[in-house]
């Protein structure tokens, strides 16, 4: 199990190119730390004998765990601590939990008890990829929503998705124009 750890955090550091800042937060998994504190380790030399270098963890590197007490089933006070670095700006996963929900509510293999399968890694792939593209593309959100100074057509909002407010695009797109669309190679 701890080489799940090894590979999400080294994936994020090469997907991060390395850069400073990044903020994790931890469910209490104890893998976690050790992974963060090896992977973005900056060696220095120890002056007492070739190769004995010491690893400090690099500026910026952050991990914080919130921790939710509960009394039966409610929940009685949410205790935050920071474990590598300063506490993060926000310590808990609510966005994370809401696009594992959206997953799971999209792609049957992640339900239980299911008929939908992913058995291949490129099945799981296609699936994973084309339910991100459809969330960030194809579906406008209501918090991303902006509201016309004047209704029009019956609508009070102007609605958006992710990359629409990255001007990525100009408007939600369809499955018709993500099938469409040409790529130009360089």
């Amino acid at each position: 199990m701890e080489a799940l750890a090894e590979d999400v955090i080294t994936q994020t550091r090469t997907r991060t190119k390395g850069q400073i800042g990044i903020a994790y937060v931890r469910d209490g998994w104890e893998p976690y730390v050790t992974t963060i504190l090896r992977t973005y380790a900056e060696r220095e030399p120890s002056g007492i004998r070739a190769g004995w270098d010491i690893l400090r963890p690099m500026e910026g590197i952050r991990l914080t765990q919130a921790v939710k007490h509960r009394k039966g089933r409610r929940l009685q006070r949410v205790e935050v601590h920071a474990v590598i670095g300063e506490v993060v700006d926000q310590p808990y996963a609510v966005h994370l939990e809401r696009l594992n929900g959206t997953l799971r509510d999209r792609l049957n293999c992640l339900t239980r008890k299911t008929h939908g399968f992913a058995k291949e890694v490129t099945t799981w792939d296609a699936l994973f990829s084309l339910a991100i593209f459809e969330q960030n593309w194809l579906r406008p959100h209501i918090a991303l929503r902006v509201p016309l100074p004047e209704p029009r057509d019956g609508h009070r909002y102007y609605q958006r998705t992710p990359a629409m407010v990255l001007n990525l695009i100009d408007h939600p797109w369809s499955w018709q124009e993500f099938l469409t669309f040409r790529v130009h190679k360089c």
